[in-house]
C-alpha cells in the first residue's frame, strides 16, 4: 500500500529570524519543497522595554507576506496545512496581540505563542528524528540557542527533562556586549548569566545523562561553518558535522576578539548575525565546557522540522 504524501507549511518566528519551511511529509520522511530564512530581529530591545518595536512588527510581516506568497504558489489540490509558531520575544512583550492580530491577516490562522517547554519539545523532535539509527550515543543533549532563549532537552526516543532559559544571542549582546569588540568584564558579565541559566537547568533536567550534545539554529551551524573553514554556507557540509571541543572554544575566542567588519568579512556569516554571532558562540563555549563534552553534533534540522512534523 502506497503511503500518502501531505504538503505542510511551518513557520517559525523567533527573537532574530522568521523562517520558513514547506515540507512533504511521507510515512517517516519528510522533503523539503522550500525552506527560508529571514533576519527580522523581532525582539528588537524588548528586553529593555518590554515591547515589540513597531518597526520591528512591520520588518517581520513583510517577511511573512512573502512566505504566504510561495505557500500559496506550493500548494497542491487544496490549501497546505500552516502552523505559526512564536517563540521568546513574543513571549515576553506586552504588546504580542499586536503581532498575534498581523500573523492571523496574514496566513489566516492564529499564532501560538509556546510555552518554552513545547519549544524545546518541537526542537527535540526536529533534531533528533534524523539521527535515529545513527551513531550518535544516547541520551541527547540538545540545545537550540535562539535570539531571546536557549532550549535544554534530554532524551532518547522522546524528552526526558526540558527547560527555555532567557540566555539568547541578541538577549545577551543588548544586555551587555555593547563595545566593538566587547571588553572583558562585559564577557565575564555574558558568561555569569550563561552560567546562572545553567544552575537553573541543572534542576530540573538531567543533562549529566547526556552522552551526545545536539546544536541547533544559526549561532551553532555558523560556528561549525566556521570551524569547517567553508567559502560559503553549505546547509549539506554543515548539517551532522561534528565540531571538537577546542574548535568550538578556539572559534568563540576568536570571534569575540573581532570587530563588526572583521565579522562581517567571514565567508560564511549572514549579515544579520554579525553583530550577535559573538554572543551565540559563547553560549555554546560555556555549554561544551561545563558539561565536558568532546564534540558537538551540529543539525541543520531544528524547531522548524518539528513543527511541520506536527502537522503531518
Amino acid at each position: 500500500m502506497s503511503v500518502e504524501t501531505k504538503r505542510v507549511a511551518a513557520i517559525d518566528c523567533g527573537t532574530n529570524s522568521v523562517r520558513l519551511l514547506i515540507a512533504d511529509i511521507s510515512g517517516d520522511d519528510l522533503t523539503d519543497v522550500e525552506r527560508r530564512m529571514e533576519i527580522v530581529r523581532l525582539g528588537q530591545d524588548v528586553d529593555r522595554t518590554g515591547r515589540l518595536a513597531p518597526e520591528a512588527l512591520e520588518r517581520t510581516f513583510t517577511a511573512m507576506r512573502g512566505y504566504a506568497k510561495l505557500i500559496r504558489e506550493h500548494s497542491l489540490d487544496g490549501p497546505v496545512p500552516v502552523r505559526v509558531v512564536a517563540t521568546s520575544a513574543t513571549r515576553d512583550a506586552a504588546n504580542r496581540a499586536d503581532f498575534v492580530s498581523g500573523v492571523r491577516d496574514i496566513f489566516g490562522v492564529e499564532p501560538e505563542v509556546v510555552t518554552g517547554d513545547e519549544e524545546a519539545r518541537l526542537s527535540f523532535t526536529g533534531a533528533t528524528r534524523g539521527l535515529a539509527g545513527s551513531a550518535a550515543e544516547t541520551p541527547f543533549l540538545v540545545v537550540d540557542i535562539g535570539g531571546g532563549s536557549t532550549e535544554f532537552v534530554v532524551g532518547s526516543r522522546s524528552v526526558e527533562g526540558a527547560l527555555s532559559v532567557d540566555i539568547g544571542c541578541v538577549r545577551l549582546t543588548e544586555r551587555h556586549l555593547h563595545d566593538d569588540p566587547p571588553a572583558a568584564g562585559d564577557v565575564e558579565a555574558a558568561v555569569a548569566d550563561i552560567e546562572a541559566a545553567m544552575d537553573r537547568v541543572e534542576e530540573s533536567v538531567p543533562v549529566r545523562t547526556a552522552r551526545t550534545l545536539v546544536g541547533l539554529a544559526g549561532s551553532v551551524t555558523t560556528v561549525a561553518g566556521i570551524a569547517l573553514g567553508l567559502p560559503a554556507y553549505d546547509p549539506a557540509r554543515i548539517h551532522h558535522s561534528r565540531i571538537p571541543a577546542e574548535r568550538v572554544h578556539e572559534v568563540s575566542a576568536r570571534l569575540l576578539a573581532m570587530t563588526h567588519d572583521e565579522r562581517a568579512a567571514i565567508p560564511v556569516m549572514h549579515p544579520g548575525r554579525v553583530d550577535v554571532i559573538g554572543a551565540g558562540a559563547l553560549i555554546l563555549d560555556r555549554i561544551v565546557r561545563r558539561y565536558g563534552f568532546s564534540e558537538v553534533v551540529v543539525s541543520e534540522h531544528d524547531i522548524l522540522d518539528g513543527i511541520a512534523w506536527s502537522l503531518a
